[in-house]
């Protein structure tokens, strides 16, 4: 058994849901392995993001996300309303958590000190229920996804473009 591990960066968006097909990423990767039989882990260290595994489809919105995407981002309003000020129903962020985050800001420029760019509950609540990570068999140094089985990385926060990481862990012989 061998394991090898790969992280991709992905750019995302201001003000709308991120979502990015990292099939291909995760297929190339496997097949500079050689691995033949073993598991694919695809993790995001953001817990904002998500990895999803959904159909592809083929129409798209005027933003080039894929329907299956949009109807998500719908039923998601309705559960869990994006938090655009501090006067809504959201109990974070704290006052203590606002204050680790300007400290954290000052040392960190990923982390501006800015009430804005915290102002994330929604997505922190989004990526809770979709989950961070998906795991795939490997059988025949291929990833076990079907023929219209595609993974994605997402990004729920809508705040601020920014690049993120997805971690790639690949598991076999």
């Amino acid at each position: 058994m061998k394991i090898y591990n790969k992280t991709i960066s992905v750019d995302t968006v201001a003000g709308r849901v991120s979502y990015h097909n990292i099939t291909e990423q995760v297929k190339a990767f496997l097949d500079e392995t050689g691995v033949k039989i073993g598991n694919v882990l695809i993790q995001s260290p953001h817990t904002t993001c998500s990895v999803m595994f959904e159909e592809f489809v083929h129409d798209t919105d005027y933003n080039g996300d894929e329907y299956l995407q949009v109807d998500l981002d719908r039923i998601l309003d309705k559960i869990i309303p994006r938090e655009l000020t501090e006067k809504m129903d959201y109990k974070y962020p704290g006052p203590k958590h606002e204050a680790f985050m300007f400290e954290l800001g000052k040392k960190n420029p990923s982390y501006p000190p800015e009430l804005s760019s915290i102002l994330n509950g929604d997505a922190h609540l989004r990526a809770s229920f979709m989950g961070n990570s998906k795991s795939f068999i490997i059988d025949e140094g291929k990833i076990q996804i079907g023929t219209v089985g595609y993974i994605y990385f997402v990004d729920f926060d809508q705040n601020r473009e920014r690049q993120r990481t997805c971690h790639i862990q690949i598991i076999g012989e």
